[in-house]
């Protein structure tokens, strides 16, 4: 008999959830990772279950305007131009997907995987008794200039295509309902159906404690090697190995390093992103605020005003990059006026595919392990949502929902 029916490598928002979901329902499940739950990527993220955001970082205007992008010292994208030479086919891959077309196709992928958030998040925020957390005052999204609301247009429409709703709103509207914005604002949009977190990682901890209340088993050392076979999987846990029927591998943008668990050919790559907290000025918002040309999050939480955002292409052991944290906090002064100096900073690892979609479903080496990472922008929205589909997968039954589109056997570079 083996140790456990479900072995879960990876303790962040999407691992936990499917642990929780597996306990939930009577297996065996061990949970595993070498540092606390919810501390890594998942503690530092923007805070809000950003349900509308079915746009990929694949735009079209990435293209046309790449240049401004990676050169314009103003720029919510940086590029490390070695790690970009290290590896050019998942750069051209990224490129590739940037097509308006499929651009679109991305976006309705989402849009359907999104649209069943909530149902996966809100029972396991119920069971582990986490509503205090919980915020239901939407989300804002701003744009400051005249060509940043034109350019916002063709996003919007897709997302009206796609039945997300939001309310347009007249800069005074905005302004009334967001008093600390100083930013001039060309156009304001109230996204009616998000939700944000008031931390994060307590989340996490909260979920994980409920797995353990369960009988769910928790091991904090590293998974570093998988071994399927016709009748399960062997993992290698330090010194230590462990049997179970299924593997879950949900380590995020470290997911490549787990030996044998049939990752390490896939395009996983990382958008580092980075955060400024400032503990006393969480009274500036009511709700998440999201510029558009400045590509960050305002958020209020229960540690105070978190800055959180920007893109940077880079290798997962690259060194932090001091000019994105003054980036933030520069813009954040402009968009929120004087601030002080930030209590604290951070840097977490996006786990992302070339064509933003997450990775879900059986490892292409062996239907005893399941792939579950890759969710990028998007893991605390989607955490809840994939651990329910991981559950269903290892009980070997189809989830309720389409999840072709993101098989780990699928071809990342379309023609």
């Amino acid at each position: 008999m083996q140790d456990f029916d479900i072995a879960v490598i990876g303790a962040g928002i999407l691992g936990t959830s499917a642990a929780l979901w597996a306990q939930m329902r009577g297996h065996r499940v061990l949970l595993a990772d070498p540092n606390p739950p919810g501390s890594g990527t998942s503690s530092g993220n923007a805070c809000t279950l950003a349900t509308y955001a079915c746009l990929p970082v694949n735009d079209p205007s990435v293209l046309t305007g790449l240049p401004k992008l990676m050169f314009g010292p103003e720029s919510p994208l940086a590029v490390s131009y070695v790690h970009a030479l290290r590896n050019p086919r998942w750069m051209l891959s990224f490129l590739a997907n940037c097509r308006a077309a499929r651009a679109r196709e991305i976006a309705g992928h989402l849009a359907g995987l999104l649209a069943h958030a909530d149902a996966g998040l809100n029972p396991l925020i119920a069971e582990a008794g986490a509503e205090d957390l919980v915020v239901s005052r939407g989300q804002l999204s701003i744009w400051s200039t005249e060509a940043g609301a034109e350019g916002a247009e063709a996003g919007l429409a897709l997302r009206r295509d796609f039945g997300v709703p939001f309310t347009e709103l007249s800069a005074e509207e905005a302004r009334a309902m967001e008093p600390g914005l100083t930013l001039p604002i060309a156009r304001a949009v109230h996204f009616t159906g998000a939700r944000h977190i008031r931390d994060p990682e307590e989340l996490v901890r909260r979920l994980h404690a409920r797995f353990i209340a369960l009988g769910g088993q928790w091991r904090q050392q590293a998974a570093t090697e998988v071994r399927a076979d016709d009748t399960g999987v062997t993992l290698r846990l330090g010194d230590d190995t462990v049997t179970a029927g299924r593997a879950v591998l949900a380590a995020g943008a470290f997911s490549r390093r787990v030996r044998r668990a049939g990752a390490e050919g896939l395009p996983l790559g990382t958008e580092r992103g980075y955060h400024l907290l400032f503990a006393g000025e969480g009274h500036r918002l009511t709700r998440p605020v999201g510029w558009g040309e400045g590509g960050f999050y305002a958020v209020p939480m229960a540690r105070g005003l978190r800055l959180a955002g920007t893109v940077e292409i880079a290798a997962l052991d690259a060194p932090e990059n001091a000019g994105r944290l003054a980036y933030i906090g520069r813009k954040g002064a402009e968009m929120l006026g004087p601030l002080p100096a930030p209590d604290s900073h951070w840097l977490g690892y996006r786990p992302t595919m070339p064509d933003a979609l997450p990775v879900l479903g059986y490892s292409p080496t062996s239907d005893r392990i399941i792939h579950a990472f890759g969710h990028q922008h998007l893991g605390l929205t989607l955490g809840g949502i994939s651990g329910r589909i991981v559950a269903d997968l290892a009980e070997g039954r189809q989830p309720n929902l389409d999840i072709a589109p993101f098989r780990p056997g699928r071809s990342y570079a379309p023609l």
